[in-house]
């Protein structure tokens, strides 16, 4: 279902996914006061077949809903694309939001929660984005083994591409540029994620998780992504 109010300016497409209704009205109702076109679903099916025909420019999902687990719909969407997704949920526990993480949830909000702060949000992640789409092109950053190709969005290790997620994309160029230099967790997510951004630092931890599980030979004794103790990691040139 598309909101048609306030047609003038709508350039970004918003999918607004909870099965509570009033909570959906608040939000699609902000977003588009802020110049966005909001599309809205009140179940996983209706969700999926919006991702799928109207291709949206971020979701915001919540984690309850009646037929299927967000975290469910997360995982099916991640496999299609990398459409950028905020959960919502009532729930506050840090499993819930590290299990939103490493489904590749974008950020994480818990009900109750200022709309405002959500609207911030998603211009926040659209606009980094955006920056992402936009990248110049920018010479291979070669070490050693590893290729990285910013204006293909593209990484090789031995020749070969490995997939990486915008976020790891970004995570790794930056780290690559900077070898030997020792980021906190908190830098790192000024550097890649922004300054204005709302994003907890047990992100850093399991981005470059997942980054030791595609560019390490053996992931839990890391020789590129090293943890320095008490501060943050940095990233030691390949042979």
């Amino acid at each position: 279902m598309i909101s048609n109010e306030n047609p003038d300016h709508l350039d970004l497409k918003v999918l607004v996914v909870d099965d509570e209704r009033p909570i959906v009205e608040v939000i699609a109702y902000n977003l588009r006061k802020e110049g966005f076109q909001t599309l809205v679903a009140y179940d996983a099916d209706q969700c999926l077949d919006l991702v799928r025909d109207e291709k949206p420019d971020l979701i915001i999902l919540d984690v309850m809903l009646p037929s299927a687990s967000g975290f469910d719909i997360c995982k099916i969407i991640r496999k299609q694309g990398d459409t950028p997704i905020i959960m919502l949920t009532a729930r506050a526990e840090e499993a819930d939001r590290v299990a939103g993480l490493e489904l590749g949830a974008d950020d994480y909000v818990v009900k109750p929660f200022s709309v405002r702060e959500l609207v911030a949000r998603v211009k926040t992640i659209l606009r980094r984005r955006g920056a992402a789409v936009k990248s110049t092109a920018e010479k291979p950053i070669i070490d050693g083994d590893l290729v990285i190709t910013p204006s293909r969005f593209e990484m090789t290790l031995n020749g070969k591409p490995i997939d990486l997620s915008p976020k790891e994309f970004e995570l790794l160029k930056f780290l690559v540029r900077h070898p030997d230099q020792v980021f906190s967790r908190q830098a790192l997510l000024d550097s890649v994620w922004g300054v204005d951004a709302y994003v907890e630092e047990r992100t850093i931890d399991v981005h470059v998780r997942w980054l030791r599980e595609k560019i390490e030979k053996i992931p839990s004794q890391p020789e590129s992504i090293v943890t320095v103790r008490g501060i943050g990691y940095k990233y030691r040139r390949r042979p």
